[in-house]
This record gives C-alpha cells, sequence and structure tokens, in this order.
C-alpha cells in the first residue's frame, strides 16, 4: 500500500499543499480543507480527496486539539457540532452522485464565497442563539459531507463576530475536529474509506503535522492581521489552481 501511495499522482504538489495548510491551520485554526481541496480535486477523485483531508486532521489532533479544548466555548461548539454530524449523511449521500465537475466547481465556488467574506471584513453584531448555532452546524456538516469544505459556515460566523482571535482560533479547532468523527463514519458507511486511502493519508500527515507546528509556534494575536493576508493569498492561489479550467 506505501509504495501505492508514493505513485500517487502529484504526490509532491499534494505534500506542498498540505505544508501551506497545516502552517495555516495551526495559526488560524482553520484553512486546511479550503487550501486543500481544490488542489487535491485536480490529482484525486472528491471522494478519496474528502477522507484524505478528514484522516489526516484526526491523525494530527494531538498537536492542535488539546490546546483548543481548553480555550473554546464548548457549550457553544458542542451545538454547533451536534447539528454538524446529524446533517453529515446528506452531504456524504450527495457526494456519491453528485458528477465529479460539479463536486469541483462547488468547492471552487463556496472556498470563493468564503474567501471574499474574509477578505472584505464583513461583520455582525448580536448574540446568535442556539435554533441559529444549530443552522450553522447543519450548513456545516452537508457542505462537508459533499465536499470536504466542513468550515465555511462555521469559519464566517466566527469571524464576522465579535470573538478575539484566540477564541475563534480555538472553537474552529474543536470544531472541524468534532465533524471529522461525524464525516468519517459516514465515509465508512458508504464504504468509500479503503486501506489506499488511509495509507495515502498517513503519508501526507508527515507533512500536514509540520506545517501545523510552523503555524502553532508563529501563532501571535497581535500579529493576527498580516498572518491573514498570508493566509487569504495561500487560499486564494489554491482555489485560482484547482479550478477545472485548468486541467
Amino acid at each position: 500500500m506505501i509504495e501505492q501511495a508514493l505513485a500517487t499522482p502529484g504526490l509532491a504538489w499534494l505534500a506542498v499543499t498540505f505544508v501551506f495548510a497545516g502552517v495555516v491551520r495551526g495559526f488560524s485554526g482553520f484553512g486546511t480543507a479550503l487550501i486543500f481541496m481544490p488542489v487535491g480535486a485536480i490529482f484525486l477523485p472528491v471522494s478519496t480527496a474528502i477522507v484524505v483531508v478528514t484522516i489526516t486532521g484526526v491523525v494530527t489532533w494531538v498537536l492542535i486539539v488539546p490546546r483548543a479544548f481548553r480555550e473554546a466555548d464548548k457549550a457553544e461548539v458542542g451545538v454547533l457540532a451536534l447539528a454538524a454530524v446529524a446533517a453529515a449523511p446528506l452531504g456524504v449521500w450527495m457526494l456519491t452522485w453528485l458528477d465529479r465537475e460539479v463536486l469541483r466547481w462547488t468547492v471552487a465556488v463556496v472556498a470563493t464565497v468564503t474567501l471574499a467574506a474574509l477578505v472584505s471584513g464583513w461583520r455582525f453584531g448580536g448574540r446568535v442563539r442556539w435554533p441559529g448555532l444549530g443552522a450553522i452546524g447543519a450548513t456545516a456538516g452537508v457542505l462537508g459531507g459533499t465536499t470536504g469544505l466542513t468550515g465555511p459556515p462555521v469559519i464566517l460566523f466566527y469571524l464576522a463576530g465579535p470573538s478575539g482571535a484566540a477564541k475563534v482560533r480555538a472553537n474552529t479547532i474543536l470544531f472541524l475536529a468534532c465533524l471529522d468523527i461525524g464525516i468519517i463514519v459516514n465515509l465508512l458507511a458508504r464504504g468509500l474509506v479503503g486501506w489506499a486511502e488511509v495509507t495515502l493519508a498517513a503519508v501526507l500527515a508527515v507533512p500536514y503535522a509540520l506545517g501545523i507546528a510552523l503555524g502553532q509556534w508563529a501563532f501571535r494575536p497581535e500579529a493576527e492581521r498580516g498572518f491573514r493576508a498570508v493566509a487569504y493569498g495561500v487560499i486564494g492561489l489554491a482555489i485560482v489552481t484547482g479550478l477545472p479550467l485548468f486541467d
């Protein structure tokens, strides 16, 4: 299996993409799927790319989740995560019958809309209560199961709100970790996870872990603005290179 994983077309590009994704994830708490999925979908079936990005996330939990668990608003994240996990089966079901090109365009469009909203600095005031949190989480679950982009609804919710960088980072990391479990269970139930995908994820977890370690080391709330500008640029590059137009 390891020989097959090492022979994966575009493996070097996938590994480099995971390094960048890890750095952004380690610093900001999000960005892995936004960066990896547009590129991963070039070389892999979308379902395989989703399996890989999800498993690499689980494998590297030890590097990033314990700190986030201590700092996160666990009650709020719990509502988001429960709704997301409950809605994930619908997304995985859609994954099994939607055309590959449709999925790739969906990934590109969702990533672009999310990036545009982040760059614009859009904000909202007030507090979102449980029904609203449930709707945001459910949207993330469906989107994650279908495209692998588990974060955009929750990322927008937190970055557009009043929370500081440390809280946004911790809540997002913990939410994505919870949703990873739901996505994997549903992928397994659909027979989309095999040893080939697991082995490839294990190989790519190495550069991803390196990136996460670098990102966590660099995390300084006071340097948030400059680093986010770099993160947005990397996300934008991933979106452009992942467009089906450039196959």
